[in-house]
Parts: structure tokens; C-alpha cells; sequence
């Protein structure tokens, strides 16, 4: 028999928080509908009331709704941070998600009985840096950044006083978590300030010589030929020439996907497994959710873990262990 792992679960709706829930989601994390949420895409995320009602029905069924409130504040506009922290609040939130050193003060000071959970946009990714946010700010939570082995995990694990959250399915992100230069180079909208890697609003496409042309701003990002799969002209996933050969430079095109690793994570100590995706629609977020609550169940019960079951829905129809199994470093 294994630790329960606590399942943490996107929705970037209320009907899909209501999805994941119904699904198996323990834990349901979602952002107010603004730049203080690192995805704030048009159509997504909740207002005010939404978010109270989404809390009452997770509670209803035994679930908790943790706040995202995981953007950087612009100078000068703090008030817009504070208002999404006392909204998350009066909602009954199990907890705040915050990266920013001044919002976790403002949350410690003003809703000390509110849990508060390091996001993975602070890349806090060693036990000194841990200890500081628990020591400083009363962290409970810290979730690492998707750049550690197994092992490194447990060594962190075996040195702080506060539980650890790690992702273990969906998109890969290979700057330091959200701190995308690429984008803000291309679009002059910062991903981990306003919310937004590769905004819609700066997406085009055209047809060009019988192929599907995206572009990102002014930067051709793709080209496929017609009929195959367009993907979404994200800059670190795009396929460029460069001396003389046509590739993908940064990364694939690939999903994380470490449910065969949950026993390892386990024993390493984590406390939550997280699933990337509030961007994603009701039925992904059922199958992904649900995929999980069997490997979770079964991880607890001691048995196999089932596997392979999500390659349709990864990009690229290819996964990755990412750097949990890292032998390049």
C-alpha cells in the first residue's frame, strides 16, 4: 500500500471545474478572470460569483478549489493583485496559488488563515530558496518547477518543512517556468505579468504556396503542408531552418506524461500531483482527470500502474518523462 496522493486539477471554467470534479479531482485550481492568473486567454477563467459558486460545488463534493493568483503585479497597479486576493477570500478558497514576495505578504498580513502555496512561476528549486517563502511568508506548499529529477525531489523533500506539488501531465515549458523572453520578445506581452505565452490576439494565419502558414506577431512560426495537423504557433515549439536544416530548435512538439512515475514520486515524498491544462476543453479535462484518479487509486492500492492510456490527447500524440528521468544535465 502506497501514500494517497492529493490530485490537483486544471479548469479554466466553471464547467469544467465542475468536470474535473465529478471526474476525481481532489483539488480544483483556477484564476479570476484577468492578468492575475499566468492564463489569461480570452473565454477562460472565472468572475467574482463564478468563482463562489465553483468553490460551493467543489466543496459540496468533498473537493478544494485553490486560487491562482500566480502573475507578477505591474508597478502601479498592485490594487488589481489585493482585490484578486480578498475576491479568492470571500469566495472560501482552500488556498492561494502566489509567486510574487509582495502578495504573499499582503495574503499573510490581511488572510492569515488562508493557505498559501508557492506557485511554480517563483522556480523555487532548492531547499534554501523553500525554506525562505515557509520561513518568511507561512508557505505551506510548494510547487517545483518542472526541471528536477526524481532524486532531486526527494533530497528537497528530505529538508523542508512544508508539503511539494509536481506536475505530471500536460504541456512542457522549457524556459523557467512561465519566464518566456521568447514570447514577450515577439508579442511585447510578458507571460509570467500579464498571463499570456503566445496571445491569440497576436496568432495569424495564412496559406501560402499550399501550405498553412502560423505566424506569432511578425515571426512565421510553422509551416504545414495541407491537411496535416496545424498546432498552435507557440515560439519554443516552433520548426525553423537554421543552417540549412528545418527542425524544431527549442523542443518537440511533446505532453509530460509521468504516471508510470507516480510510485517513484511518491516515495520522494511529494504530496500533490498536478495536471497542466486550464486552457483545455470539458472533455480532455474529463479523460485526463479521470485517467489519473484510476492511476492515483491504484498507486495507493499498491497496484500496477495503468499507462499509456492519454497519448491521443498529448501534443504531438508523443509524451515525455521530461527531467524527471533527465540524463542529459
Amino acid at each position: 500500500m502506497g501514500n494517497k496522493l492529493e490530485l490537483v486539477c486544471p479548469a479554466g471554467t466553471p464547467a469544467a471545474l465542475r468536470t474535473a470534479v465529478d471526474a476525481g479531482a481532489d483539488s480544483i485550481y483556477c484564476g479570476f478572470r484577468d492578468e492575475t492568473n499566468a492564463r489569461n486567454f480570452p473565454g477562460l477563467n472565472f468572475s467574482p460569483e463564478e468563482m463562489a459558486q465553483g468553490v460551493a460545488y467543489a466543496h459540496a463534493k468533498g473537493a478544494r478549489v485553490l486560487v491562482a493568483i500566480n502573475t507578477f503585479p505591474r508597478a502601479g497597479a498592485a490594487e488589481i493583485w489585493h482585490r484578486a486576493v480578498d475576491e479568492a477570500a470571500r469566495a472560501g478558497a482552500d488556498a492561494l496559488i502566489l509567486a510574487d514576495m509582495g502578495l504573499l505578504a499582503y495574503a499573510a498580513e490581511r488572510h492569515p488563515q488562508l493557505r498559501r502555496h508557492l506557485s511554480v512561476q517563483a522556480a523555487a528549486a532548492n531547499a534554501d530558496a523553500i525554506r525562505f517563502y515557509v520561513e518568511e511568508f507561512g508557505v505551506k506548499r510548494v510547487v517545483l518547477p518542472r526541471v528536477l529529477t526524481v532524486a532531486e525531489i526527494a533530497a528537497i523533500n528530505r529538508e523542508v518543512p512544508c508539503e511539494t506539488e509536481v506536475f505530471v501531465f500536460g504541456g512542457l515549458c522549457v524556459m523557467a517556468e512561465g519566464r518566456c523572453s521568447l514570447s514577450s520578445y515577439a508579442t511585447g506581452r510578458s507571460p509570467n505579468m500579464n498571463g499570456v505565452c503566445s496571445p491569440a490576439s497576436h496568432v495569424h494565419y495564412r496559406e501560402e504556396r499550399g501550405e498553412l502558414v502560423s505566424r506569432l506577431g511578425e515571426f512565421t512560426i510553422d509551416r504545414v503542408s495541407k491537411g496535416e495537423p496545424a498546432p498552435y504557433p507557440t515560439l519554443c515549439k516552433g520548426c525553423f531552418s537554421v543552417s540549412g536544416k528545418r527542425g524544431h530548435v527549442f523542443e518537440d512538439p511533446v505532453s509530460l506524461d509521468a504516471a508510470t512515475l507516480i510510485p517513484e514520486l511518491a516515495q520522494a515524498g511529494v504530496t500533490a500531483l498536478k495536471i497542466e491544462g486550464r486552457q483545455r476543453s470539458r472533455s480532455y479535462i474529463h479523460d485526463v482527470v479521470a485517467s489519473f484518479r484510476r492511476a492515483v487509486d491504484a498507486q495507493a492500492a499498491g497496484n500496477p500502474i495503468p499507462a499509456g492510456e492519454l497519448r491521443r490527447l498529448s501534443e504531438g500524440q508523443t509524451t515525455t518523462a521530461g527531467a524527471y528521468r533527465k540524463t542529459w544535465r
